[in-house]
């Protein structure tokens, strides 16, 4: 049942293909029936049928009519066929580099009957697939050690010959045993059998290049003339792709339901068990990435070895979860990252790829960007993030015109912002702050918006809007003037994706100025603890920095903030620092 089953998958599949390359037949009938027209108008007028001054009118419109559009759709076609296809930015794994993890999937390839991919690939995310990377300005296929039609040393241009690339998410490999890795990967391994047949294979050519020429005609540097073409072929383009759109879906459908009706005779048992960990994976590492990874890169450094990292989050996640209690047993066997040779490379590697696609970060390391290990973390980013805070929330103060506890403090303190935040009064000297009810705080546009991200306390949210404005101009002046190269790494697909729109793929959406606040009073607060009672920053894989006290996590403190924040109540947090020991008034040292 199973290969029937497959079959008949694979030919719906095929039966959609069929319908996409009709469409492309339908254009060309309709590229090509002006010049029929004018053919027979010729042929007719030269037979003596067709005869006399109107006819002659009509063979000489007809003729140029159809000149134009046969140059109109030799420009689109051109354009569609060498229209450069968007390529994920991913770290490539040569063989030499991981000679087992290509055993593994050529193995995989041979129980489940299909082609085995091309190359192997990582994408810092926990998906994996397959990729056509056969267009020509992808580079050339790669080398064939036998070729028994064209010989050895030759490479046939043909583009159904070379197998598509298999991409791999990272923490998979560190995460995953092999055996697990293997399950997860049977489905998609499988999928080369359908990319192999010829009408499958010219149906995604001409969907992929419909969607490059689409893209292409949007670029808005060209010289006014050019765009006005590219408006033309753009337009043509859109129009082939909506109609193409529900037959190449159902394809993509009918490929993948093949796909996994073939890989179920491959390890279905420990494929159950793998999902599991599949959902378990994503979990942490987006925790990872949001709570550890992204304040770091918000400091200019960049973890360098982010998957290890998430072995230590999901392990963390998996003491905390019931239920993923027993996961940790599965620690003991042997992980999928030893497939590779350097495992510490490649990690380092798609670190750095994560770093550009998730926060747009430079492609080299440089003064103001560079690699941190996790045990140089606490020092190198809680502190130095805590104290940047600090010394900003105090520039905002001075700004403000926010008076320092007594004259003769000599540094800022902690019991200025206390005092500042708790009093009810003006913003600051001869600088009152609106309230964010007043209609000065409103804007044109989205007013409950704006009041539902400042809090209700008058001075805090004078407070949190310059906080605000100072983040985001400070962002502003740290964003790169132009793209950069690829990541270290890569091959040269990775110059085929556009680096002016990094981030790809954002984390979150920006901080709210109410958050901001937040954030800045806790790093106060920490800074007054660390110099003051001796606390030290501390790293939790799950929830990033955070502050020790003799050894213990602190897990009281954010609400106690908000409290001072939101409703301008400083009680929750003084009676806190009295039993810590902490003194607000004492100066403390910024970043």
């Amino acid at each position: 049942m199973t290969g029937i089953g497959v079959e008949a998958r694979a030919q719906g599949a095929r039966a959609r293909a069929l319908a996409v390359l009709r469409i492309r037949g339908r254009a060309l009938a309709v590229a090509l029936l002006p010049a029929a027209a004018a053919v027979i108008l010729l042929a007719g007028g030269s037979s003596g049928h067709f005869t006399g001054h109107g006819w002659d009118i009509a063979r000489w419109v007809t003729s140029v009519f159809a000149v134009l559009v046969l140059l109109a759709a030799g420009v689109i076609a051109l354009v569609v066929a060498r229209a450069r296809p968007a390529v994920t930015p991913t770290v490539a794994i040569a063989e030499s580099a991981a000679p087992d993890l290509y055993r593994l999937v050529r193995d995989l390839a041979d129980r489940l009957d299909v082609p085995a991919p091309s190359a192997i690939a990582l994408t810092p995310d926990c998906d994996s697939w397959l990729e056509d990377r056969t267009h020509p300005a992808h580079g050339p296929p790669p080398p064939r050690a036998h070729d028994e039609i064209s010989g050895p040393g030759h490479h046939p241009r043909r583009r159904t010959t070379t197998a598509p690339v298999l991409v791999i998410g990272s923490p998979f490999l560190w995460w995953m045993r092999v055996g697990e890795l293997r399950a997860v990967l049977a489905p998609v391994v499988a999928g080369t059998g359908p990319s192999a047949h010829p009408d499958i294979a010219a149906a995604r050519r001409f969907v992929r290049g419909l969607d490059a020429a689409v893209a292409a005609a949007a670029d808005r540097d060209r010289n006014p003339a050019v765009r006005l073409l590219c408006v033309g072929i753009g337009w043509v383009a859109r129009l082939l792709l909506r109609s193409c759109q529900v037959h190449a879906a159902e394809m993509e459908r009918g490929v993948a339901a093949a796909a996994a009706e073939r890989a179920q005779s491959v390890d279905y048992g420990v494929r159950i068990v793998a999902q599991e960990q599949v959902g378990l994976a994503y979990a942490g590492w987006d925790r990872l990435l949001t709570r550890v990874a992204l304040p770091a890169w918000r400091m200019g450094r960049w973890p360098s070895r982010l998957d290890a990292g998430v072995v230590a989050a999901l392990t963390e996640l998996s003491r905390r979860d019931r239920l993923a209690e027993g996961f940790t047993s599965r620690l003991g066997e042997r992980p999928a990252c030893d497939l590779l040779e350097e495992p510490g490379a490649v990690d380092e590697a798609t670190s750095l790829l994560a770093a550009r696609l998730f926060h747009g970060g430079p492609a080299e390391t440089g003064p103001d960007w560079s690699p941190v290990a996790w045990q140089e973390y606490p020092d190198e980013v809680v502190d130095r993030k805590w104290r940047t805070d600090a010394a900003r929330l105090h520039r905002v103060l001075d700004v403000l015109g926010v008076r320092r506890t007594t004259p003769a403090a000599d540094g800022p303190t902690l019991a200025r912002v206390l005092n500042h935040l708790t009093d009810q009064g003006p913003a600051g000297d001869g600088e009152p702050g609106p309230h964010p009810t007043s209609p000065a705080s409103r804007t044109s546009f989205g007013d409950e918006e704006e009041d539902d991200d400042l809090p209700q306390n008058p001075r805090s949210a004078a407070l949190a809007t310059r906080l605000g404005a100072a983040v985001a101009r400070e962002e502003a002046e740290a964003m790169p003037t132009g793209p950069g190269g690829p990541p270290a790494g890569q091959g040269p697909e990775a110059a085929l994706w556009d680096d002016r729109a990094l981030p790809l793929f954002p984390l979150q959406p920006p901080r709210t100025d109410r958050e901001l606040l937040a954030d800045h009073v806790t790093a106060m607060v920490c800074c007054a603890a660390m110099d003051t009672v001796g606390a030290t920053p501390g790293l939790d894989w799950l929830d990033g920095p955070t502050l020790l006290l003799d050894g213990e996590r602190v897990t009281d403190l954010t609400p106690r903030v908000l409290s001072l924040v939101e409703d301008g109540d400083a009680i929750p947090l003084r009676t806190w620092l009295v039993e810590v020991g902490i003194r607000p008034e004492k100066p403390v040292r910024l970043g």
